[in-house]
C-alpha cells in the first residue's frame, strides 16, 4: 500500500506530491513576483530583508539560497558577500530558476552566482559548505520536510546559521479568523485574475494551514541535529522566522 501524504486539503501518494508541486510553480513562475507584491501588499519585502537581516550574511561568506525561486533573496543578499563571496542559487523547479536567471542577468548579477537545481531532500553539496543557508517560502512545499532540515544540516559549516522564513500559523484568534477568510476568498480570485491560475493559489492557502505550527517546526530544526532554534514571528504569526545555528 502506497504511503498518503498531503498535497493542500487533499490527501495523496508521497510519490505524487514533488509533481503536483512542481505542476503549481509550473503555472505561476512568470507572475510568481507579482502575486507576491500583490498577496502581501508588497510586506513579503520587508519579511525577507528582516530573515536577511537575522542571517548575517559577510563578505567572503559561500552562502546557500535555498527553495531560491526567481532569485529575490539572492539578489538583495549578493552586495552583501561582495565579489569575495559566493552565493549558491538552488530550487526543484526548473521553470522558476529560468525566470531567476533572465531575472540576475537583466540586473547585471553575474560572476559569483551558481544556479542548480536540486531537491531540498538530498543536496547535492559536500558536508560543511555553506556559512549560511536561507530558505524562503519553500520548505512547506517539501514532502519530507524533516529529510530537507537534515540535507541542509549536513551542508552547513560548523558555525554557520540557518534561516527558514515561511508562512505559519497567527498567534491572535481574531485575527487569525481575519487572515483565513483572505486566504480561502481572496488569493484564489487574485490567483486568477493576475496568474489565470485560482487553483495554484488555493493551494498555497491550504499549504500554509497544513504546515507545521512554530513550536512543531522548531523542534523539528533541533531534531535534525540544529545546536539552537530561534522562533520569530513576523505580523503577527502570518510569516516566522526559524534561526538554526549548527555549533
Amino acid at each position: 500500500m502506497n504511503q498518503k501524504t498531503d498535497f493542500g486539503y487533499q490527501t495523496v501518494d508521497i510519490d505524487d506530491k514533488q509533481k503536483l508541486v512542481e505542476k503549481v510553480f509550473d503555472s505561476v513562475a512568470t507572475k510568481y513576483d507579482i502575486m507576491n507584491d500583490a498577496m502581501s501588499l508588497g510586506v513579503h519585502r520587508l519579511w525577507k530583508r528582516h530573515a536577511i537581516g537575522m542571517l548575517q550574511v559577510r563578505q567572503g561568506m559561500q552562502v546557500l539560497d535555498l527553495a531560491g525561486g526567481t532569485g529575490d533573496l539572492t539578489l538583495l543578499m549578493h552586495p552583501l558577500v561582495t565579489e569575495s563571496g559566493h552565493i549558491t542559487l538552488s530550487d526543484i523547479n526548473g521553470a522558476m530558476l529560468a525566470c531567476a536567471k533572465e531575472r540576475l542577468i537583466d540586473k547585471g548579477v553575474v560572476g559569483n552566482i551558481d544556479i542548480v537545481q536540486a531537491n531540498a531532500e538530498c543536496l547535492p553539496f559536500p558536508d560543511n559548505h555553506f556559512d549560511r543557508i536561507i530558505m524562503g517560502f519553500g520548505l512547506r512545499n517539501v514532502t519530507h520536510k524533516d529529510k530537507a532540515l537534515q540535507s541542509i544540516y549536513r551542508v552547513l559549516k560548523p558555525g554557520g546559521r540557518m534561516v527558514i522564513l515561511e508562512f505559519s500559523h497567527p498567534t491572535n484568534a481574531v485575527f487569525s479568523k481575519i487572515y483565513d477568510a483572505y486566504s480561502f476568498h481572496v488569493l484564489p480570485k487574485l490567483g486568477e485574475l493576475i496568474a489565470k491560475d485560482s487553483a495554484s493559489y488555493q493551494y498555497l492557502a491550504e499549504s500554509i494551514r497544513k504546515h507545521p505550527n512554530q513550536e512543531t517546526l522548531k523542534n523539528m530544526i533541533l531534531q535534525a541535529g540544529f545546536d539552537k532554534c530561534e522562533v520569530h514571528n513576523l505580523t503577527g504569526g502570518i510569516v516566522a522566522l526559524h534561526k538554526g545555528i549548527k555549533y
